[in-house]
């Protein structure tokens, strides 16, 4: 593989139908807490919730204060994400790895490494290429609460109409997505 080279990933909101996903190219050279910040920013996240990754045994998070490294005997390895880049975690295209963020309403993520591209100077990394379906608001109870949430703000005569609308806005529209917006989250940073 070339010295420098530049990453498309592919981000699935796992459980939704029709999929909400976005595109982004990255630098392999990335932290997986920057890869974090990258997923808050092109899905619309608050960043208010803890998150972690896991790829086959090991999980990549902040950890404990008790620092980096531990392991239980028989279970996952934890190691901080903050030292650890994309490009040891994913290698080959078709590689992926499991993103979970707010283990409340347990949005799961699929990850995963679609092309490896030759390294364009010219092109500022992480970018959001491409997306389809506006995310889901934060604490809107995972999939299922947000796709009931979603029912409810269609039916005007259900009891709790008006107040899914106050929350959610009358015009939140899931089919809604931008690319333009969900690049400019991730501008500051930009290498």
């Amino acid at each position: 593989m070339p010295a420098r080279v530049t990453y498309q990933l592919k981000i699935g909101l796992r459980g939704t139908r029709p999929p909400i996903w976005r595109r982004v190219l990255v630098s392999p050279s990335m932290t997986m807490n920057g890869l974090h910040e990258v997923i808050q920013g092109v899905m619309g996240w608050d960043d208010s919730h803890l998150h972690m990754f896991v790829k086959d045994r090991t999980i990549y998070s902040v950890p404990s204060p008790s620092g980096d490294g531990f392991a239980l005997p028989g279970g996952p390895r934890e190691l901080d994400e903050r030292k650890h880049r994309i490009g040891q975690v994913l290698r080959h295209e078709k590689d992926h790895v499991a993103y979970e963020y707010d283990f409340g309403d347990s949005w799961g993520h699929r990850v995963t490494l679609q092309k490896i591209l030759p390294y364009d100077p010219a092109v500022k990394l992480p970018v959001c290429i491409g997306g389809k379906r506006r995310c889901p608001p934060e604490d809107s109870g995972g999939v299922w609460g947000y796709y009931d949430k979603l029912e409810i703000l269609k039916d005007k005569d259900h009891s709790a109409h008006e107040e899914i609308v106050d929350w959610m806005g009358d015009s939140f529209d899931p089919e809604e997505f931008s690319v333009e917006e969900a690049d400019l989250a991730v501008k500051w940073l930009r290498e």
